[in-house]
């Protein structure tokens, strides 16, 4: 199956399983607000779903002739698509920890041991703003190691579009807000302000 034929696929599968329509806006982690709630890990929950979806990210980016050796990104976001990810393409994988661990180790990247020299697809599971996965971006860089690609299932906005191409990295969302039939979110959107907050 070619590349756009699996995200097509799984575009139905999130419309499906992951978005909802709530009655009244809520607050993202982005600090956005929208009534439309999109759970990639819910819509991801069956195996064969998450399957589908990796397989996805690893067609689109290697359909650009694109390779790497790791996959990951920032906890807990990214943890299901960088190991299934990984598994799709035979790579190493690796997650970010939000701060750095405070005892053992100590470390900010957990998995494969990320270094200079290593080419890094970086994974989210639904970007408003792309703070998390720019996060992971910055660990990674740190490493020395160079950031290759980045995918997420759902680009919420156009934010992380914009701050990849400024990084000259290329961008695979495998769905957007226009794919899913929704409002695209973020400063000077219509939803009003409720005092609830969600993921």
């Amino acid at each position: 199956m070619t590349a756009e034929a699996l995200r097509t696929r799984l575009v139905h599968v999130l419309k499906e399983k992951g978005l909802r329509r709530l009655p009244e806006p809520i607050q993202l982690a982005s600090g956005e607000w929208s009534r439309d709630f999109i759970d990639g890990k819910e819509a991801l929950a069956d195996a064969a779903d998450l399957e589908l979806a990796c397989a996805a990210i690893v067609g689109a980016v290697r359909a650009r002739a694109i390779e790497f050796d790791a996959v990951g990104g920032l906890t807990l976001g990214a943890d299901a698509l960088a190991v299934g990810a990984a598994i799709a393409a035979r790579c190493a994988w690796f997650f970010v920890r939000k701060e750095p661990k405070s005892r053992g180790t100590r470390r900010l990247i957990e998995g494969a041991r990320i270094e200079a020299g290593w080419r890094v697809l970086l994974v989210e599971d639904v970007i408003t703003t792309g703070g998390s996965i720019l996060k992971a971006y910055d660990a990674v860089r740190e490493t020395g190691a160079e950031v290759v690609a980045a995918s997420t299932l759902v680009d919420r906005a156009d934010v992380a579009a914009r701050e990849f191409e400024q990084r000259r990295v290329p961008y695979f969302p495998m769905a957007t807000y226009a794919d899913l039939g929704i409002e695209p979110v973020g400063k000077g959107s219509s939803a009003a302000t409720e005092p609830r907050a969600h993921r």
